[in-house]
């Protein structure tokens, strides 16, 4: 429980201006911090830390050695690598909580978007605009394909559930095997077989040491002629250089939310690789992300400041 009495007001590190939050828990002593140089507070006092979003590893973990006190790092982005290495120098007991349930609507509406753009050749239609060009005839649709979700967790059933209008086939794949009133979820291991049958191929999983360079040459290998991978995960599940291979080569369409390096630098070959679509890691930076954000803040303060268990625990010191 949360220690709030006359005496001692725990002390919370807010990313987004208190002010803006309304129905915080009183009782606790808020500052604002989004990663400027400089520090609202005395780290050493802070007991609950909302990790500025958007911003690099280098500058979220930089107050987090000095948090003593400290008892609750949320993040506000479902992915967490970038707060994982700072995990060992923090105290005993500390819980690492993730975003589940503030980016599904915006990282699926982005998937969708992706995958459609990229078949239906809106990439080349924008090109074709710009030059007065009329690039007519017949494209892929989504329509009839077999769309294989690796990474189904809440991003990932939030994506499979956006595709099933569009008559697809829909296979989803986790880390281990279960069944879901949505249908079966295979396992991970089960991923070199279902590679050869998926005309997308869509990476929604978090970023671990299972999943780093998880999308290889073999992985590629395998998948059909003219399949198209999207990444809305973390750029460095794909190894880049087997990616670039093949869609230079003409044999696989690729639609990026992320990439590795990234941000992509001015002159990497992936900005003009064939048959490649980029977006600037915007899955979650849409109109969504705020309402979700405040109230996922407001919940997981309120929890803490009555003793309650808090939500999307991942990882205890």
């Amino acid at each position: 429980m949360a220690d709030i009495t006359r005496n001692h007001r725990p002390q919370v590190w807010l990313s987004i201006p208190p002010g803006e939050i309304t129905g915080l828990p009183e009782g606790l002593d808020y500052v604002y911090w989004d990663g400027e140089p400089d520090f609202p507070a005395d780290p050493a006092l802070a007991e609950f830390y909302v990790v500025p979003y958007m911003r690099s590893a280098q500058d979220v973990g930089r107050p987090l050695p000095d948090m003593a006190r400290l008892r609750v790092v949320q993040t506000l982005s479902a992915g967490v690598d970038n707060v994982l290495p700072y995990l060992p120098q923090l105290p005993s007991g500390v819980r690492l909580c993730n975003a589940r349930g503030v980016h599904e609507a915006s990282t699926a509406e982005l998937t969708l978007t992706l995958v459609l753009a990229s078949l239906r050749g809106i990439p080349r239609f924008v090109r074709g605009q710009d030059a007065e060009q009329w690039h007519g005839g017949f494209y892929p649709a989504l329509a009839d394909k077999t769309v294989l979700v690796i990474g189904y967790g809440s991003i990932g059933a939030a994506i499979a559930d956006r595709l099933t209008p569009f008559e697809c086939d829909v296979v989803r794949v986790a880390r281990t095997a279960r069944s879901t009133p949505r249908g079966e979820v295979h396992a991970l291991s089960e991923v070199r077989e279902l590679l050869p049958a998926a005309d997308v191929v869509i990476l929604s999983t978090p970023l671990t040491e299972a999943t780093r360079g998880m999308v290889g040459a073999d992985f590629l290998s395998r998948m059909k002629d003219g399949a198209l991978l999207v990444n809305v995960a973390r750029g460095a599940v794909v190894d880049t250089k087997a990616l670039l291979a093949e869609a230079e080569s003409g044999r696989l369409l690729a639609a990026l939310d992320v990439t590795d390096p990234e941000p992509l630098p001015p002159g990497h070959p992936l900005w003009h690789a064939r048959g490649v679509l980029i977006s600037p890691h915007v899955g979650g930076s849409t109109s969504a992300f705020l309402p979700r954000a405040k109230r996922l803040i407001r919940a997981q303060l309120g929890r803490f400041a009555t003793g309650e268990e808090l939500e999307n625990v991942i990882a205890t010191t």
